[in-house]
């Protein structure tokens, strides 16, 4: 299971933009140009959508040897956690403005998959910097979760600057991931900013070639990256 990625960016599918009927063969068609896909996984309370859960997951993985990343945007994302592993994800992320945080990522750490943590757009790093020693994956919403097709919100990218800093003071090896409003306009801001693992759902799910559409994308993330170093 990878826990690391070089410091280059890769493009991580949303299935929340996919067809639910065809979810099998919606990764299959990306699966030739990323290993990584993203899962949004709603509950109606935590956020105002409902999406998919572990049996979904679970439907799933014999079909694809992707990472799951599975972001679980749900108010009590405790019980479902250990569903979600034996499903087969490969990663939990949750989110830090839930009150008892810190119990769920020692939850999802003694799980043995990689554990993630995220934080709206209007949630500061402060927020999540008191939990960065125990993460493997940070992910920054560049939108206010629950629904896809949402735009960009550029500032995001400050907190992005700050745990930037803060993984070089630190030497630290946390992915950080970015989710909301990635497209052919936004992505190359996001990649500059040091982003590692970009969120893309209707950019690529609502494209006549998804494959095509994460060639592009990732075309443009690893020239705009190139540029920042």
């Amino acid at each position: 299971m990878p826990t690391a990625l070089e410091r280059t960016p890769t493009i991580s599918p949303s299935i929340l933009s996919a067809d639910f009927a065809y979810l099998a063969d919606s990764v299959a068609k990306v699966r030739s140009e990323t290993n990584r896909i993203h899962v949004d996984c709603m509950d109606g309370h935590f956020v105002n959508n409902l999406t998919i859960g572990p049996p979904v997951v679970k439907s799933l993985r014999p079909h694809t040897d992707a990472y799951l990343d599975c972001h679980l945007m749900c108010t009590k994302p405790e019980v479902l956690i250990d569903a979600f592993v034996d499903a087969g994800a490969d990663a939990i992320t949750v989110h830090v403005e839930l009150d008892n945080v810190s119990e769920i990522l020692d939850r999802i750490a003694d799980a043995g998959v990689d554990v993630g943590l995220t934080f709206n757009p209007d949630t500061p790093f402060s927020a999540v910097e008191p939990f960065m020693d125990r993460l493997n994956i940070l992910l920054f919403m560049s939108v206010f979760p629950g629904f896809g097709g949402q735009k960009f919100i550029p500032e995001v990218l400050d907190k992005v600057a700050q745990a930037i800093e803060y993984r070089q003071e630190h030497s630290s090896d946390i992915i950080f991931t970015i989710d909301g409003g990635i497209n052919k306009e936004t992505i190359a801001s996001a990649a500059r900013a040091g982003c590692d693992v970009l969120v893309a759902g209707s950019a690529v799910f609502h494209s006549p070639d998804p494959a095509v559409a994460v060639r592009e994308l990732q075309e443009i993330a690893d020239s705009a990256f190139a540029e920042s170093v």
